[in-house]
C-alpha cells in the first residue's frame, strides 16, 4: 500500500499571510517572530525602505497620548483603579513590543526572513490604524507600493491586537496565546468589548476575565473571577504576591501540566451586601500575637463550568477558610496608603487575625471600625483577612514609623466604618 501522500501547505495570499495550523498556542515572542514575514514583505515591496520611519511608527500607535495612538485612554491620578493598571500595561508591552520591531528591522535589513511561500501578497482591510506623516509618504506617497502598504497595514494590525491581547496578564511574557491562521483576530470581537468598557466607563474585572478567556482559549465563559484552561490556571495577580503592592485587576497564567477542560471561578457569595455579619464589637480583643499562620489555596470540583476557591488558614490544629472570590473583592476594594497619609484611628476594635479568620460571618465595621495587625503575616493570610472583612472603606496601611505597628515591614488593615470619613478608590463596591 503507497504511502499516505504529505498534506500540502495551506495556500498563502489573499487573506492568508502564514501556514499556521487551525489552532496553536504560542508565547508573545513566538507570535511576534512568526509575524516577521509581513515585515519582510513590505521592506522587499518597498523601492527604497526607510527603517527610521518604520520604526518611528510602531512606537506612534503603541504610545498613548501619541496623534497615532491605537489605544486613546487617557490616565491621571484620578483615574480609576483598573483603568490605571490597564494603561501602565498599554505603555509597558508597548514599549517592548516597539524595542522587538527595532532589533526586527535591524535584523531584517542584513538578514532576510523569506516569507512561507515565495512573496507575499495580502488583502488587509483598512482598521482606522493613523500612519506618521513621513509613514503616509513611504507607504502611499510616489515612492509607495500597494502590496507594501497591504502587508505593513496587516502586520501593524497584528501587533497592535497582541499588545490588546496581553493587557489583562502581569505576566505577559508567559502567557500562552491562541493563535489561528489569521494570526491575533480571532480576538477582533472580544477586544471590542473589552476596549469599549475600558474607554467609556470603569471596566469591571469580570470583564478582564472574559476578554483574558477570549485570548487564551477563544471561547466564552460564565462571569467569574479566573479560569481553567488546558496547561494551566490564570488568576488575579495577588494570588501569588503582596497585598500591598499586588496588582487589583491584572491576572497571572500558572502552568500546570495536569490541567485540562475549562472551568471558570466563581464567588460563593454572588450578592455579599446580603450576606450575614458580624460586629466588629463581638469580636475579642487582641492580646498577644498568635505567630504566623500558614494558608494554601483549595479548589473545590467544578460543577456545569463553574468552581469556587478557598483561602484556609491553620492555627494550632484548627482551620478557617475564606472564599478566594471574596478576598479578591476586598483586595480590589481596598485602599493602599502610606501611615503618614493615614494615621491609625483610636478607641476602634483591634481584634486578632485569628479572631476574624474565625468570625462566623463577614466581620462589619459599620458603626465603629476595626483594625487588624497583620504584621508578619503570609501574604495569603493577608488576602483572607480582606475576604473576611466587610469591603467597605477598608485601607491597608504600611510601611509607618520605627516602633508603629505598620512600621516597616508591618501591616495594619484598617475596615473605618461610613461614619469615620473616607472613601472608596473609584465606584463603590456594588459598582465594581
Amino acid at each position: 500500500m503507497p504511502p499516505s501522500p504529505t498534506p500540502a501547505a495551506p495556500a498563502v495570499g489573499g487573506s492568508r499571510w502564514n501556514t499556521f495550523p487551525a489552532a496553536s498556542s504560542m508565547t508573545a515572542r513566538e507570535f511576534f517572530t512568526g509575524a516577521e514575514p509581513l515585515l519582510q514583505g513590505t521592506i522587499d515591496a518597498l523601492p527604497r525602505p526607510d527603517f527610521d520611519v518604520l520604526r518611528a511608527q510602531i512606537h506612534a500607535t503603541l504610545g498613548l497620548g501619541t496623534r497615532e495612538t491605537s489605544l486613546p485612554l487617557g490616565i491621571g491620578p484620578d483615574s480609576a483603579r483598573a483603568a490605571r493598571e490597564l494603561g501602565a500595561q498599554a505603555e509597558s508591552i508597548g514599549r517592548e513590543l516597539a524595542s522587538w520591531t527595532a532589533d526586527a528591522l535591524v535584523r531584517l535589513r542584513g538578514r532576510r526572513t523569506p516569507p512561507p511561500a515565495g512573496p507575499l501578497v495580502v488583502r488587509s482591510h483598512c482598521y482606522g490604524h493613523l500612519l506618521t506623516r513621513p509613514a503616509a509618504e513611504l507607504l502611499l506617497g510616489s515612492a509607495g507600493d500597494s502590496v507594501a502598504m497591504q502587508l505593513y497595514n496587516e502586520w501593524l494590525h497584528q501587533i497592535v491586537l497582541l499588545r490588546d491581547a496581553l493587557l489583562p496578564f502581569a505576566d505577559w511574557h508567559e502567557v500562552p496565546l491562541l493563535v489561528t491562521p489569521t494570526g491575533m483576530r480571532h480576538t477582533e470581537q472580544a477586544r471590542d468589548r473589552f476596549l469599549t468598557e475600558l474607554l467609556v466607563r470603569q471596566i469591571r474585572h469580570s470583564s478582564i476575565v472574559d476578554f483574558a478567556r477570549h485570548v487564551v482559549t477563544g471561547a466564552p465563559g460564565p462571569s467569574g473571577y479566573g479560569f481553567d484552561a488546558d496547561g494551566g490556571t490564570v488568576l488575579p495577580a495577588v494570588v501569588d504576591g503582596p497585598p500591598r503592592t499586588a496588582p487589583g485587576y491584572l491576572l497571572t497564567w500558572r502552568r500546570d501540566p495536569a490541567a485540562a477542560g475549562s472551568a471558570t471561578y466563581v464567588a460563593e457569595p454572588r450578592d455579599y451586601y446580603a450576606a450575614p455579619r458580624t460586629p466588629a464589637e463581638q469580636l475579642p480583643p487582641a492580646t498577644a500575637a498568635p505567630g504566623p499562620l500558614t494558608a494554601r489555596v483549595v479548589t473545590g470540583e467544578a460543577v456545569d463550568g463553574t468552581r469556587t476557591a478557598r483561602i484556609e488558614v491553620t492555627h494550632d490544629g484548627a482551620t478557617a477558610r475564606v472564599d478566594l472570590g471574596q478576598a479578591l473583592r476586598g483586595h480590589r476594594f481596598a485602599r493602599h496608603r502610606a501611615a503618614a497619609d493615614a494615621p491609625a484611628a483610636d478607641g476602634i476594635p483591634s481584634p486578632g487575625p485569628w479572631a476574624v479568620l474565625r468570625a462566623p460571618a463577614l466581620v462589619s465595621a459599620e458603626a465603629s471600625g476595626v483594625t487588624v495587625d497583620a504584621t508578619g503575616q503570609a501574604d495569603l493570610v493577608v488576602l483572607a483577612l480582606l475576604g473576611r472583612l466587610y469591603p467597605d472603606h477598608v485601607v491597608l496601611r504600611s510601611p509607618g514609623r520605627d516602633g508603629d505597628p505598620g512600621g516597616p515591614g508591618g501591616l495594619l488593615i484598617e475596615a473605618r466604618g461610613q461614619d469615620r470619613g473616607g472613601r472608596p478608590d473609584g465606584p463603590t463596591p456594588a459598582a465594581r
